[in-house]
């Protein structure tokens, strides 16, 4: 049986995967959960992943972008996201968010993940 495993955010990688977007996350056995902190005027360009998502705003403001419809989600506010659905996301303010993905980020694991890039 594996042993439960202790961390602070303040102890976990930070990376800069696009200017004014930093991500760390850490992974268990079935789900990663990552903290981002996000400047305002940034965006995440829009992607699709095998992973069900839910995301904490936990400070700002953040429109997801999906094909039929915007959700501005704001501090305090959560959205959860399907396998498969395609989102962007349009950072409105300074902001901080908390993801919680299962399957585990796989591709974040192995650094194939791409879509910052497009």
């Amino acid at each position: 049986m594996p042993a439960p495993t202790h961390h602070r955010w303040d102890s976990v990688q930070k990376k800069e995967v696009t200017p004014g977007i930093v991500r760390q996350f850490v992974s268990g056995e079935r789900v990663s959960v990552a903290k981002f902190s996000l400047a305002g005027g940034t965006s995440v360009p829009s992607h699709l992943h095998e992973n069900e998502q839910v995301s904490y705003v936990v400070r700002g403001a953040l429109k997801f972008r999906f094909l039929d419809r915007e959700v501005m989600v704001r501090g305090g506010e959560l959205i959860v996201i399907p396998s498969l659905v395609p989102h962007g996301v349009d950072v409105v303010e300074d902001s901080e968010a908390i993801d919680v993905f299962n399957p585990v980020r796989q591709d974040w694991i192995d650094g194939t993940d791409t879509y910052f890039k497009k």
